[in-house]
């Protein structure tokens, strides 16, 4: 029997693979988002337009379907969720009480709820050099401003729906998503794509802007990973939130120097530390996804970054905004 599930944010980077994923195995999927994907056609049965900060909207979308993947947020790279705290937090408070609810109005038989590890405390994240971080280290609370609360409440939302015997729920926290089809500029961005813009967008021994002082750490995971162990934690008996991230550490100025590398090209940096740069360091402990799951992300940063670099590179180009013999690297065939 053909599974029925619900994938929000549809329109969005996450979204729009899972819905992709989910098809793969040959699920019937309701795509729902405010917009559609912005890069390529959904792969959805049905594809609604709608705003799940409005109850009765969250109604109509979890409608006559088994499992929801609760991946709609307004959330955007570091210096869009560090401007609009209000913004952010009411938004996705909203369409995170509004749609678990309605989850459960509707009798979903599962709900998927994505997370992020902004829920960690700052404490625990002020060296380059960061302790990996593991599932209970995210009490006693300090996370990211704005994003970083709502997220934590929302989890704590799932945790009281399971516990009460409403609706089974699932929680991950994603750790630094990044691949192709994914916004590479206007603010919402993320370090990768935002990285692989400006390298794509430099001639060999130019200089690029780095925001920070390149020393902030970070780990980061493959999209196909991302979507693989969202649909895992969603049929495994585990209730508690779990780490969905790599533990491959890396310096912002490492990923500059890595996309650097795959472009074939060889840049200066000129770093600005008046922009945001989030905590000092921040890396995903992996034991209880491996306990839990028997199964770990297996992408490596530098073939999903190969990956990104290629599509955004093409991207530019297809837009004639390449600079003169800027498509070149010992990655191309």
């Amino acid at each position: 029997m053909t599974r029925r599930a619900l994938v929000t944010g549809a329109g969005g980077f996450i979204g729009h693979h899972m819905v992709r994923y989910l098809k793969s195995l040959g699920y019937w999927v309701r795509a729902v988002d405010v917009e559609g994907p912005e890069f390529e056609e959904s792969l959805a049965d049905e594809f609604v337009l709608l705003d799940l900060r409005r109850w009765e909207e969250c109604l109509r979308a979890t409608a006559d379907v088994e499992e929801v993947y609760q991946l709609a947020a307004d959330m955007g790279g570091i210096g869009y969720i560090t401007a609009f705290h209000a913004d952010v937090a009411r938004n996705n408070i909203l369409i995170n009480a509004h749609m678990i609810e309605a989850a459960y109005q509707n009798g979903a038989a599962r709900y998927f709820y994505s997370s992020s590890a902004c829920v960690y405390p700052m404490y625990r994240q002020t060296s380059p050099d960061v302790t990996p971080l593991r599932e209970e280290d995210a009490m006693p609370a300090d996370p990211e401003e704005g994003y970083g609360w709502e997220k934590l409440y929302a989890e704590k939302l799932c945790q009281y729906y399971d516990e009460e015997g409403k609706l089974p729920t699932r929680v991950a926290r994603f750790h630094n998503i990044y691949g192709p089809l994914g916004t590479y500029e206007g603010g919402r961005e993320k370090a990768p794509a935002a990285i692989c813009r400006k390298v794509a967008l430099a001639r060999d021994g130019e200089e690029i802007e780095v925001w920070g002082d390149g020393e902030q750490t970070r780990s980061f995971t493959f999209v196909d990973d991302c979507v693989e162990g969202i649909h895992r934690i969603m049929q495994s008996d585990h209730s508690l939130p779990l780490n969905l991230g790599t533990d491959q550490l890396v310096s912002i100025d490492g990923l500059v120097d890595l996309a650097s590398e795959i472009a074939g090209k060889r840049l200066a940096k000129r770093h600005d530390t008046t922009k945001p740069q989030g905590v000092r360091g921040r890396n995903s402990d992996n034991s209880r996804l491996r306990e839990v799951l028997g199964w770990e992300p297996r992408w490596t940063l530098r073939d999903g970054l190969e990956r990104t670099y290629q599509w955004i590179e093409s991207q530019l180009l297809a837009a004639g905004r390449l600079p003169d013999a800027a498509v070149t690297g010992p990655s191309r065939a």
